[in-house]
């Protein structure tokens, strides 16, 4: 049964506690004391049960028009939308992460548990799980704007509340600090009711993350490939991979299983959802708006994400020998990645559990999706595509809120793929290029005659240039991985003046839109690359260099007169680097 994670159930056990107050023997919760709850195991479960909620992360998506691209794939090269000019502001609250809310409730377990009666093997594994958690609203903190105030215990208002912010190099000792305790402290993996929850597993995966992220260019701009932070990342990475491995991670079978067969062997740490109780609120927005509700538009695809998938022999659009490769038959001979990610016109896609159903974003042709299709006389941005990743197809347009599909935040891709970058840069390019034959070889590539699966790296360079290509077809559409990704590479160039397309289908002339019980293909279209609707007149993204560390918020800086901005924004003198 899955472990809801989320604060509803700490008032379920107060309920509970009520009616058995006999048998857990505690006190009236009308004279509730705070300070019980260490005492009390159900108690103590309960507070930690409330700061998975306000800390762990969850499925996110995007629309053309959010305010705020930390959670969707607006900010890439992934959908629609364009990111305009002057978006991130030190007095707007665009990219801004201060989570020391959560991180007060976090500090308050860890000063006072230990002074509770909670048998000791029970307080290490719920204070492991809070340390995870104080390092990842840490690492986040640090990702969005570099070093910030270390507070480790919860502060008095009779406390000098004017903190300064610690370097960034400090800000990832204590992360690392707070994860080799969660890795002491937590059992290996955690499966049946507990499934979800905090383990050894999720934490050497994630602090393979973080090494990572501190060698990355984005912490390391004047030397971004030869600091000593990759071997620790190396090093890291490849323990995660093998004692993942040796618990029984590994890469599903099936790439089209990850998001639909639950508590798979590639769920490093998945954030359970379930139906009644959580839902994941995805399937709404994402789906075409003929099996939806009131909403739609989330997560589509924009043109130049179509052809950025391989061909079915692992080379790119039009250098392959084998395949050609042309827009009027852009689906044929893809990447099988392809067909388990997009939806594209007259595809099959068995929306509400029909078997047999295409698709159609052509909007004259009858039993479409009208709302696919591109058009300038309309508010919604539309390209031809819809994204099928995390949706339950078998739900009802009248059951469209209930999707509940876990979101995995680390799968066991992610380990082998960061191991695979931090091998390369440490000088290990046959384990790099034996990880990426693996994703490959799960994807359906084929291997051809020299058991490539189509990449011909064989340079340092080359290797890296291929990882990131993987890492964007691998993960599309997976929160906003792409967009963080191309931080920490320093890439934004890749998107700043980018101008993105759709594709418009067009039945071929002499058919009929309207004929009945006619199943129209995808060859009886003709295809036109074309600009969708924009919102505004910005057509091209705006990300300057400035966005590789956002702002800290002029608010916070007004309140905290010891804080120091960003260089780069408004005068700020705080280097947010390693350097």
């Amino acid at each position: 049964m899955k472990k809801i994670l989320f604060f509803a159930i700490a008032l379920s056990i107060a309920l509970v506690i009520s009616s058995c107050e006999k048998q857990l023997n505690v006190k009236n919760l009308s004279a509730f004391n705070p300070s019980d709850t260490w005492n009390n195991e159900t108690l103590a479960d309960a507070y930690l049960t409330d700061l998975y909620a306000s800390a762990a992360p969850g499925w996110s998506w995007n629309s053309a028009s959010d305010n705020g691209l930390d959670n969707n794939g607006t900010s890439s090269d992934e959908s629609i939308g364009i990111v305009p000019e002057q978006f991130v502001q030190t007095t707007n609250s665009v990219l801004k992460y201060w989570p020391y809310t959560t991180i007060r409730k976090i500090n308050v377990l860890l000063s006072e548990i230990d002074g509770g009666t909670l048998a000791d093997d029970v307080k290490s594994v719920i204070k492991g799980q809070a340390y995870f958690l104080r390092a990842y609203k840490y690492f986040t903190a640090v990702k969005y704007h570099g070093g910030v105030p270390i507070i480790k215990t919860p502060q008095k208002l009779t406390d000098d509340l004017m903190v300064s912010r610690n370097t960034t190099a400090e800000c990832f000792d204590f992360i690392i600090e707070d994860l080799d305790n969660a890795i002491s402290m937590l059992p290996s993996h955690y499966t049946g009711s507990d499934y979800g929850r905090i383990d050894k597993a999720i934490a050497l995966a994630f602090k393979g993350r973080v090494l990572l992220y501190k060698a990355s260019p984005q912490f390391n701009p004047s030397n971004p490939y030869g600091n000593a932070y990759w071997q620790d990342a190396y090093t890291a990475t490849k323990a995660a991979k093998e004692q993942l491995e040796a618990l029984g991670f590994g890469l599903v079978s099936n790439y089209d299983d990850i998001f639909k067969v639950e508590q798979n062997k590639e769920a490093v740490w998945p954030v359970v959802y379930t139906n009644p109780g959580k839902l994941n609120g995805r399937e709404r927005g994402t789906r075409p708006l003929i099996e939806s509700v009131d909403a739609t538009g989330y997560d589509q695809p924009c043109w130049e994400f179509i052809e950025s998938y391989p061909m079915l022999d692992g080379k790119q659009p039009g250098t392959s020998s084998k395949y050609s490769y042309d827009v009027q038959t852009y689906w044929m001979n893809r990447d099988p990645r392809f067909e388990s990610t997009i939806i594209y016109n007259a595809c099959l896609c068995p929306l509400a559990g029909v078997t047999d159903r295409r698709v159609y974003t052509d909007g004259q042709v009858g039993n479409s999706a009208v709302d696919g299709m591109i058009s300038t006389t309309t508010a919604f941005c539309r390209t031809g595509f819809f994204c099928r990743k995390g949706l339950d197809l078998s739900l009802t347009k009248a059951q469209v809120g209930l999707n509940a599909v876990d979101w995995l935040e680390i799968r066991f891709a992610e380990v082998l793929m960061n191991y695979a970058e931090a091998a390369n840069e440490t000088n290990h390019p046959d384990e790099a290029l034996a990880v990426l034959k693996q994703i490959r070889e799960r994807a359906g590539i084929e291997p051809g005659d020299d058991g490539l699966f189509g990449i011909a790296a064989t340079t340092k360079e080359d290797i890296r240039t291929a990882i990131i290509l993987e890492n964007r077809v691998e993960f599309a559409f997976e929160g906003s991985k792409r967009f963080w990704d191309l931080r920490r590479w320093r890439m934004l160039s890749v998107i700043n003046g980018m101008h993105k397309n759709g594709l418009e289908p067009t039945i071929k002339s002499g058919l009929d839109p309207l004929a009945a019980n006619i199943v129209y293909l995808p060859e009886n279209f003709d295809y036109t690359v074309r600009e969708p609707f924009s919102l505004g007149s910005q057509k091209t993204m705006v990300l300057p260099d400035t966005y590789y560390f956002f702002p800290i918020s002029k608010d916070e800086i007004q309140k905290d007169t010891k804080l120091e901005q960003n260089v780069g924004w408004e005068g700020g003198s705080f280097n947010p680097t390693l350097e």
